[in-house]
Parts: C-alpha cells; sequence; structure tokens
C-alpha cells in the first residue's frame, strides 16, 4: 500500500506542477465532453451593489460548473435547471465529473470556474497551490459512502480486510476514509491489496468477481450492495471517531474576485435547493431519480444519508465561518493534509493559515 500511495502521491504533484505551468503560460485544455448548457448569452448587469465609480458589477457571459452526480443541492440545481432561471443571461455549462481529482485537474488549467470536490482532493489541492478557495459546503458526507464487501467474501469487520482486495478511486473522500479505518482498527495498509479505481470500474470489477470489497460514494454504492454486498462501515461511523470527510464547493479565486455578485447570488440558488429538498423532499426525490438512475424511493434514501446545510448554517464556526473569523472547516482541511503526508499522497502540507486562506466565507455573508 505505502508504495501505491507513494506511486500517487509523485504522479498527482507532477501533474499539478506541469498543469499550472502550463495555465502560467496561457495554455488551457478542452473541457470534458459531457456538457450542457443554456442558449449563448449577452452580457447582463446584475443587481448588486455597484464597484468603483459607481459602475454596476457585470455578471459573466458564461459560467462552467464541474459537478459530480452526487445527490446533494448542486444536483438538485441542475436537475431543477434553478442557475438558468438565476441567470437568463448567462451561459450556464454543466461539466460532470468522476471524482475531485478530475475536478482538481480542470480547475488548475483553468477550463472549469467552480467545481465540486471532496474535503480530501481540496486538501490535496490546496496543499499544492491550486488557484482556488472553498466557497460552500455542498455536503456533510453520512451515509452515502461506504466501504461494501462481497457477502461471500467472508469479511464481517474492517479488520477482516488483511489479505483482500479493496478498490477505491486514490485522492478521494473515501480513499481517506479506507485509510484512516485500517489506521483506527490497527490494520497494516501494506497487508491489504488497495486498487486505485473511478467508480464506474469499480461496478465493473464487482460484477467479474475481481475485488473483495470498495470504499465508494451513491449512486454506485447502491449497485454494489444490490449485488452480493453489504456495508462494513461508513463516512457516517468514521465521523463519529473524528473523521470528518464533506462534499466541497470551490471557485476559481480569479473568478470570483472579478464575480462576486455572481457567487453569492449562485449560494441564494444553492439553498433555493435545499430549502426544496426539506420541503419537498418526494419532489426532490422525483427529480435527481433519472440522474441517479435509480427509483425516486432509493434517490430519496440517498439524499438523506448527506447532511443539507444552508448557507446561513455554514456561517457558524464549526463549518466555514466569517470573514476575519474563518471557521472549523479550515482545521478539518489542515487535518486531512497531514493524514495525506503520512500516506506519502502529498509530500508537505501547509500551516493552518494557508487553509484558512483557502476559505472564502464572504460567499455566504448576507
Amino acid at each position: 500500500m505505502a508504495l501505491l500511495t507513494k506511486r500517487f502521491g509523485l504522479t498527482v504533484l507532477a501533474s499539478f506542477i506541469l498543469i499550472l505551468v502550463m495555465a502560467a503560460c496561457g495554455a488551457k485544455t478542452p473541457e470534458p465532453a459531457k456538457t450542457a448548457g443554456a442558449p449563448a448569452a449577452t452580457t447582463q448587469p446584475s443587481g448588486a451593489s455597484g464597484t468603483g465609480g459607481g459602475a454596476k458589477e457585470e455578471l459573466p457571459k458564461e459560467v462552467r460548473i464541474g459537478f459530480q452526480v452526487i445527490p446533494n443541492a448542486e444536483l438538485l440545481t441542475k436537475a431543477l435547471g434553478l442557475a438558468e432561471k438565476k441567470f437568463p443571461n448567462t451561459t450556464i455549462k454543466w461539466v460532470q465529473f468522476d471524482s475531485g481529482r478530475d475536478v482538481n485537474t480542470a480547475i488548475a488549467s483553468g477550463s472549469i470556474d467552480l467545481g465540486l470536490a471532496g474535503s480530501v482532493p481540496v486538501a490535496t489541492g490546496l496543499a499544492n497551490k491550486l488557484p482556488y478557495q472553498v466557497y460552500y459546503l455542498h455536503d456533510i458526507i453520512g451515509d452515502n459512502e461506504a466501504l461494501a464487501v462481497r457477502k461471500s467474501s467472508g469479511v464481517q469487520s474492517v479488520k477482516d480486510l488483511k489479505g483482500k482486495k479493496v478498490a477505491v478511486p486514490f485522492g478521494s473522500t473515501t480513499h481517506f476514509s479506507l485509510l484512516s479505518a485500517l489506521k483506527n482498527e490497527g490494520v497494516d495498509p501494506a497487508g491489504v491489496t488497495v486498487l486505485d479505481m473511478q467508480p464506474n470500474d469499480i461496478l465493473a470489477a464487482w460484477q467479474r468477481k475481481d475485488i473483495d470489497g470498495a470504499f465508494v460514494w451513491q449512486p454506485t454504492l447502491a449497485k454494489l450492495v444490490a449485488l452480493d454486498g453489504q456495508i462494513v462501515t461508513t463516512a457516517k461511523k468514521l465521523s463519529e471517531k473524528g473523521i470528518v470527510t464533506a462534499d466541497v464547493g470551490i471557485v476559481r479565486k480569479a473568478f470570483a474576485d472579478q464575480y462576486p455578485a455572481f457567487l453569492k447570488q449562485y449560494v441564494t440558488v444553492l439553498d433555493d435547493a435545499v430549502k426544496q429538498y426539506r420541503s419537498k423532499p418526494a419532489d426532490a426525490a422525483k427529480a435527481l431519480a433519472p440522474i441517479l438512475s435509480t427509483t425516486e424511493a432509493d434517490s430519496l434514501s440517498q439524499m438523506n444519508e448527506l447532511v443539507w446545510l444552508l448557507s446561513s448554517e455554514q456561517r457558524d464556526a464549526k463549518y466555514l465561518g466569517a470573514p476575519g473569523k474563518i471557521g472549523d472547516f479550515a482545521k478539518v482541511l489542515k487535518e486531512t493534509g497531514d493524514f495525506l503526508v503520512t500516506q506519502k499522497s502529498i509530500p508537505a502540507a501547509p500551516d493552518l493559515a494557508a487553509f484558512q486562506s483557502g476559505v472564502r466565507p464572504d460567499a455566504v455573508q448576507p
């Protein structure tokens, strides 16, 4: 396992350095193929307070949002077209990704403006000085991420993973959770064959019976359970032991500095999605079911496995906090970064101040 994580850490570091050099030279990588957007647009003046000289701040002509198929407020925003309704004269391009590692790459190259990544990829990105900041917590991860094992494997606990093959997307929140669970139970990672796979590859390997278990998120998790799988532990159980993970909204700093009004208005859109989920959960589940490729009942179940927070709740000191008084989530990122160093996934983690500067709580302020 040490060899695998070391190889991964060196590869990621080298990739980030190359990408940042390209970005500095003005190079851009093509956007991923899976995009969907509104009709072409013109610039629209926002209703926000003016900038210097009394000029009104303009909204961007186009915004590229990197999303993942995770049953939270951003996915509901996409499903209901809330962003398109809020910004009728701005083209919203939705770009799908399978992991936060890929979102990091896209942000670094400038091919997206906003993205969603787990707290582990975000800690990795900030440690590698990627040009982004945290502006929103899309969800606190609970039972939505879990360690599933094949019933026929004989695994009943984390301690039983010794000698087994377990798949996980490297550099993800589930990778962090898996390694933390092994450490917590006193299991040497070197005694477990940990394989780096994306969710779709995990499902295929599971169907071929090439792996004994996987720590992954929904909707892949539910599919594993339906195919002779059972849950051993979850992110929620690990959080009770101090191992906290979350799905995080990140924004390119240059974009946020240029369009702060857009960012604040987009946060209100995400809040509207949270309110709709809380007030009409069945309707929200119906909207997400097609995207999750599951039934409405399963869709609702998956949504309930995550903690959805309004921006007003994220102003709490235990989350993002307020301008001039950054909340404890920065400490979570710092602790995550320190853990990644011990696993040789990154060469070093900066001090707490660097992670605090990577949090932009003004976007969730009134």
